[in-house]
């Protein structure tokens, strides 16, 4: 009997972009399921009753939610194809380490960058460029963050450059250039090519954020 796979989504999540790179680098077909977060419906209130968001993995009709912990259920369940954490519990505990600093430190830095403007815009920037030079010393000269392969790490942070260099309104390339040498690399690969969603539309949503909160 074939899986069945059924993903919550919406289209601009950056969590969502997560799983949907991780089940691209797994080869995994799933069923898709875009998501009004105005008018939620039944299936994810009943999958993620807690919380009541996406992303929400349906696997075989038993619910997996939040993006990091999806993305290692995924990788664990699919083992045999493109591992994205490390073998060395040493290495894959640094890993989760990094995922959980993105998650605490880098969004809602990285929100701010275009949901508001002057001092708190330029506060928000700033505690940005912070998290991400830390994150850059990390990388070093590795071509990515697991060092030549591309894994949990990397497709954890990528989503984030997608919103914030245009909002923010600042060249990522001018502060962190390793990091966006790294940014070239991963859009290079053609998972995450297929998985993230159009520039043009992403920026047109946030642009639609952006007017709705009264800042243009």
């Amino acid at each position: 009997m074939a899986d069945e796979v059924i993903l919550l989504d919406f289209w601009p999540s950056m969590f969502g972009m997560r799983v949907r790179i991780a089940l691209a680098e797994k080869g995994v077909k799933y069923e898709y399921k875009e998501e009004d977060l105005k008018n939620k419906s039944p299936l994810l209130l009943q999958m993620n009753p807690v919380h009541n968001k996406i992303p929400v993995l349906i696997h075989n009709g038993r619910p997996v939610c939040e993006s990091s912990i999806i993305v290692q259920y995924i990788d664990e369940v699919w083992k045999d194809k493109a591992p994205l954490l490390p073998s060395d519990p040493y290495q894959r505990a640094q890993a989760r380490f990094w995922v959980d600093f993105i998650d605490k430190k880098m969004y809602d830095a990285s929100t701010k960058t275009w949901t508001t403007v002057g001092e708190e815009q330029e506060a928000a920037k700033k505690e940005f460029f912070e998290a991400l030079k830390t994150l850059e010393g990390q990388l070093g000269d590795k071509p990515f963050f697991g060092g030549d392969n591309f894994g949990y790490l990397d497709l954890s942070l990528i989503p984030f450059y997608y919103t914030y260099e245009t909002f923010g309104k600042s060249s990522v390339e001018a502060e962190c250039p390793k990091f966006k040498a790294w940014v070239k690399r991963c859009l290079q690969r053609e998972t995450i090519a297929k998985a993230l969603p159009n520039e043009k539309k992403v920026l047109e949503h946030a642009s639609g954020m952006r007017k709705n909160l009264v800042l243009e």
